[in-house]
């Protein structure tokens, strides 16, 4: 069984995930600047580096081989400062073809639901936006299902949890984080999906029969961070007329006060006859904010 005390730390994480035999990427724990040194020799020199625990939305993270002609040295320390110069991880840059999450219910008398996967688009660590249902080959949507499974059931998981993977370029999967709790990557779920995530938590943690998980249509989001919010140090509104104008577009806003950089705000949705026609919309409505 792993505990939320085991999966709220990074390294804890990773050792039971591999424990437990399930993919992961080449790691290595850090708890000093000299470990991280080594980890990076060991794991080949691109690395990217992830604070043991707290940190999100590209916060506690670091890259060592990525700028050309960058010193090592320099890259190094870098990085163990955006770790707070505490424990961490290391982990080996891969070949990635693209990023999915799955999200699990799993209720207390053993009942699951899989959603079908989520694409998730990052810029600067940063879900940018996600489209539900994924484009991935029935063979590689099965594999990804059975791998979150699994995991929900050795978790003896009670709830909801988002299995974040990575789709390497010769078709394998590796898990790259266990979130267990409602996902931002699968918000477009309350409109792609019989049940929504925020409803399925309930039905979980209730012990009620969980809901249908099928495709009512795909849908896309887009997350709106705090940036949009202030131009040139200044607080303005965003077009949210202009974005709404978009057809099949809604405005999700969290009622947070205080726009800063890189704090999400809310996110607007699409819904479209295929998935590439929701991520097109959603994009298309941010891009008149």
């Amino acid at each position: 069984m792993l505990s939320f005390a085991v999966i709220q730390d990074r390294i804890e994480q990773k050792d039971w995930l591999r424990r437990n035999g399930f993919p992961v990427g080449e790691y290595r724990a850090v708890r000093s600047l000299d470990e991280l040194r080594d980890a990076v020799v060991a794991l080949g020199g691109r690395c990217f580096c992830k604070s043991a625990t707290g940190g999100y939305d590209g916060r506690g993270q670091g890259k060592v081989g990525f700028t050309v002609g960058a010193s090592v040295e320099d890259e190094v320390r870098g990085a163990w400062e955006a770790l707070g110069e505490r424990a961490g991880v290391a982990e080996k840059a891969v070949n990635l073809a693209k990023e999915i999450s799955v999200l699990v219910a799993r209720a207390p008398n053993g009942e699951v639901k899989v959603y079908p996967a989520a694409l998730n688009h990052h810029e600067e660590q940063i879900l940018a936006w996600s489209v539900i249902p994924a484009p991935l080959s029935s063979e590689m949507e099965a594999k990804a299902r059975e791998i979150a499974e699994a995991i929900a059931d050795t978790f003896q998981l009670e709830g909801v949890l988002a299995v974040e993977m990575f789709c390497m370029t010769d078709g394998k999967l590796l898990v790259n984080e266990l979130a267990p709790r409602p996902h931002n990557s699968y918000h477009a779920s309350v409109r792609a999906c019989v049940t929504g995530q925020f409803e399925q938590l309930v039905r979980a943690v209730c012990d009620l029969p969980l809901g249908d998980v099928g495709i009512v249509q795909p849908a896309a989001i887009a997350n709106l961070l705090g940036d949009l919010w202030l131009k040139d140090g200044q607080a303005v509104e965003p077009r949210f007329d202009a974005a709404l104008a978009v057809p099949g577009v809604r405005l999700h806003l969290y009622e947070k006060h205080r726009p800063r950089k890189g704090r999400k705000m809310g996110h607007l949705s699409a819904v479209g006859a295929t998935a590439d026609e929701a991520v097109e919309l959603v994009l298309r409505a941010k891009a008149l904010l």
